[in-house]
């Protein structure tokens, strides 16, 4: 899968380990590089779906078509579709995960705040 970030200051941090651990910690570090990892080597997002310990599902309201997957808890590394045309969708208007081969990385986030 194509990995894009919500801005270069996150693409930085994300892509420097010893950055990454300052602000996140080991743990926490480790768990998102594993899920960077396992997202770029996905053919699609539906991958996700079946990966043991991602959790991965969208969530609602003012985060609608943005997706979750668990880190250590309480963080989810949150990401949502990134294609330059329509986002890829069912006939019900949900999102096609199938379909989805190009997402954008938007940070870590406690979504239960």
């Amino acid at each position: 899968m194509i990995l894009t970030f919500k801005n270069p200051k996150l693409e930085k941090e994300f892509n420097n380990r010893k950055a990454l651990i300052k602000r996140r910690g080991s743990i926490q570090t480790k768990l998102i590089m594993q899920r960077l990892t396992q997202l770029h080597a996905a053919s699609n997002l539906e991958v996700m779906r079946t990966l043991p310990q991602t959790n991965a599902h969208e969530l609602k309201g003012n985060l609608d078509e943005v997706i979750s997957l668990d880190l250590n808890q309480p963080y989810r590394l949150l990401i949502e579709p990134d294609h330059e045309e329509e986002t890829p969708r069912k006939d019900d208007g949900g999102l096609d995960w199938k379909r989805i081969t190009k997402v954008k990385i938007m940070g870590v986030e406690d979504t239960h705040e």
